[in-house]
């Protein structure tokens, strides 16, 4: 059996979910099976009506959205917390139990930065993953301990961006 790995695309330059969509496009193309799984971001992006047609990608649907966690109340942090802790508990057990051949953990680093999903839950879960699953976690900031265990880590990072002037997301572009 193929041994997998765990990358990382962090940095504060845009294209970290995309190049894990990459990825995902590489490994469904050779029949691999993809499952991803997305934190802090709703369903209204291009990518998101893109990987519907995709056979062999399977895209976890965001239930719940909860908007900036900076604009959060306790309430819905808590509330954040549980769907986010459980939408990592159910992605795991899937890509695990279903046989995928790669998990994407989109903005997991956020999630775990923020208290959603626990770190050590994500550590343990890397550590005792099946032999052949490869793994793509994306975000800002990963933990000292995750750049450790992981085999790749690309950094993308920021020289230029038209939000520095003001321009807002643009449909098809930032998402």
């Amino acid at each position: 059996m193929e041994h997998g790995m765990v990358h990382i695309y962090c940095g504060d330059g845009k294209g970290k979910t995309t190049a894990a969509l990459g990825l995902a496009l590489r490994a469904a193309g050779r029949k691999k099976k993809v499952l991803m799984a997305r934190f802090l971001k709703h369903d209204d992006s291009g990518e998101v009506l893109a990987l519907k047609e995709v056979p062999g990608i399977i895209l976890k649907p965001c239930r719940k959205c909860f908007g900036f966690v900076s604009q959060m109340t306790e309430k819905e942090k808590e509330e954040a917390k549980e769907y986010y802790g459980e939408l990592f508990r159910d992605t795991w057990r899937e890509a695990a139990e279903e046989g995928y051949d790669l998990v994407i953990l989109d903005e997991i680093m956020a999630a775990c930065r923020y208290g959603f999903v626990p770190k050590e839950a994500l550590m343990e879960a890397l550590k005792g993953r099946p032999e052949g699953l490869e793994v793509v976690l994306t975000g800002r900031d990963p933990s000292e301990e995750l750049v450790r265990l992981a085999d790749y880590v690309s950094e993308i990072c920021k020289k230029k961006h038209p939000y520095d002037r003001g321009v807002k997301a643009r449909e098809g572009v930032e998402y």
